[in-house]
């Protein structure tokens, strides 16, 4: 059995334009029905004066009072209060005696009868108006006095009937409700557009819907761990999670919204890749303390509408990638030593079976007093045992593409001098980068040499790599650590990362990095770090 399915609640925008629909109506019919009460007193109001003005008018007028001093007031009234009720268009004028008794009247056979209505103020000399249903019927009247040297000899009634009064009032109201039909039909129309506009952004969704999607949105918003940020046309900042906010180290959420992306203090090869119109697509760049992945991807439709950014940290993988390509190249010379070594060990096994014993020992004897020697001189001069390690290791790979690698004789750096805090990672980052970057500098070069030296001196860490390369423009001194610069062609996985990600880590050690010419022609970079301020926040954890 099917179940009958329930009806989906109206959209949004149909319940605006119903909403608006009513409210327009109300407010129309609220106007319409003052509009008519108030028409209505002002009608009745003006009734009322033009029926004072007319019997005021009728009672000055000195051809009354002659013909009321006459033998039949009647014969000489009767025809001028018709004539005059034609001229100014009221409904009945009424000229009686002081006791009431009709004189005339537009019905001839209501002569002579008393007069229906309030007479005692126009007896006293005052004018009086009412509303009184009469015998033509319910009537708006005003009753004056005629006087004759102070004394009432006379007394007038005009009067304009209700349903007179009426009949204005409905042609006005009819007018004013063609004009409200008017203003409903067009409010209508003009809540249409509105909504049909709305019901196109809305997706024709309804209340809750949005409402639930709000929800959604902000719940995946905040509970993905990476960046998120999303720029209008102009480049400011329009929305922003929690994991953009970490990565690209900016203040809380409110402090970035609807700021520009240059006003953020970025780098500026970041800030670049943010205002590109272009998208960018798994860009590495760099910040203080972090390496990021951004993807860039412009929103559109018939014009620019902003840009959506996603940021991943990939600073952790970075450096395993490093650390990976040095046990590549450990591995790359531990095969080439191998195969070193086994032609040794033939040329050992061919001079004894030719006999030559002596000389097979004097050979092997030659060839470990060099290998030894070469690890007694690091060892002597690094006993810091990682960095031993690195440099034995840097060496090999040297020697594999053809570049002598030597520690000078300045170098001294005993186990246990370097804190906790100035970790190993970090030492491999800066040393091992600068060193690979001297040996691609050197490769090549007549005398290929790369000069490695590494010391304590007044509570620093000093360590120098000079190469017997092409050296750095003076120029340059600055664009060489900047993420993507680099005076050689591009690999397979880019170039001018390595001297970024040292500046990266020096900085974050607060230590400093420099650039100068080496004294063998090419460039020798110095880096110092603080061990005090090591020491002090390694002992602080």
């Amino acid at each position: 059995m099917r179940l009958p399915s329930l009806p989906r609640p109206r959209s949004l925008a149909g319940q605006l334009f119903a909403m608006q629909a009513v409210l327009i109506a109300v407010l129309v019919a609220g106007y319409a029905l003052f509009t008519y009460v108030s028409d209505r007193h002002q009608a009745e109001e003006a009734a009322t004066r033009q029926a004072t003005a007319v019997a005021r008018s009728v009672a000055d007028a000195p051809s009354v009072r002659s013909a009321i001093h006459t033998s039949d007031p009647s014969a000489l009234l009767q025809p001028y209060a018709l004539q005059v009720m034609r001229d100014t268009e009221v409904d009945f004028i009424t000229i009686m005696t002081p006791d009431g008794i009709r004189w005339t009247h537009p019905d001839k056979n209501e002569i002579g009868k008393h007069y229906l209505g309030h007479i005692e103020a126009a007896q006293q000399g005052h004018t009086y108006s009412e509303t009184y249903k009469g015998t033509l019927g319910a009537s708006v009247r005003t009753v004056t006095p005629v006087l004759d040297n102070g004394h009432v000899i006379g007394l007038v009634s005009a009067g304009i009937k209700v349903e007179a009064i009426s009949k204005r009032v409905q042609e006005q109201v009819t007018a004013l409700l063609g004009t409200a039909a008017g203003a409903l039909l067009l409010g209508a129309l003009g809540t249409y557009v509105v909504n049909a506009r709305l019901r196109r952004h809305t997706h024709g969704m309804n209340a809750a819907e949005l409402s639930r999607m709000h929800d959604y949105h902000q719940a995946a918003l905040h509970a993905v761990r990476e960046g998120l940020l999303m720029l209008d046309g102009q480049f400011r900042v329009a929305l922003i999670n929690d994991g953009g906010r970490e990565l690209l180290g900016v203040g809380p959420e409110g402090q970035v919204v609807g700021r520009s992306v240059a006003d953020l203090g970025l780098p500026a090869p970041l800030t670049g890749a943010l205002l590109a119109s272009e998208p960018r697509v798994d860009e590495v760049h760099l910040t203080a303390d972090r390496v990021l992945v951004v993807n860039t991807s412009p929103v559109s439709g018939g014009e620019r509408r902003g840009t959506v950014v996603t940021l991943r940290d990939v600073t952790e993988l970075q450096a395993l990638m490093g650390e990976l390509d040095s046990e590549r190249g450990f591995t790359q010379a531990l095969r080439s030593q191998a195969h070193e070594a086994a032609n040794r060990l033939h040329t050992v096994v061919s001079l004894i079976e030719l006999g030559r014993a002596a000389q097979a020992v004097d050979f092997a004897t030659a060839e470990l007093e060099l290998a030894q020697a070469l690890t007694d001189q690091v060892v002597a001069a690094v006993s810091e045992p990682v960095l031993a390690a690195l440099l034995l290791g840097k060496t090999a790979q040297a020697n594999e593409r053809g570049v002598e690698l030597v520690v000078s004789d300045e170098s001294r750096l005993d186990d246990g001098l370097l804190p906790e805090s100035l970790s190993a990672r970090d030492l491999v980052t800066v040393l091992g980068n600068l060193i690979d970057n001297a040996v691609d500098a050197a490769q090549g070069t007549v005398r290929a040499r790369v000069t490695v030296t590494a010391f304590a001196e007044e509570a620093e860490l000093v360590m120098r790599v000079a190469d017997t390369g092409a050296g750095v423009d003076p120029a340059h001194a600055e664009l060489v650590f900047q993420r993507g610069f680099s005076t050689k062609p591009a690999g397979p996985g880019g170039r001018g990362l390595g001297l970024a990600l040292v500046r990266q880590a020096v900085t974050r050690l607060e230590g400093t990095l420099t650039v100068t010419e080496a004294p063998e022609g090419g460039a020798e970079f110095e880096v110092r770090l603080p061990l005090r301020a090591s020491l002090t926040g390694g002992e602080a954890r």
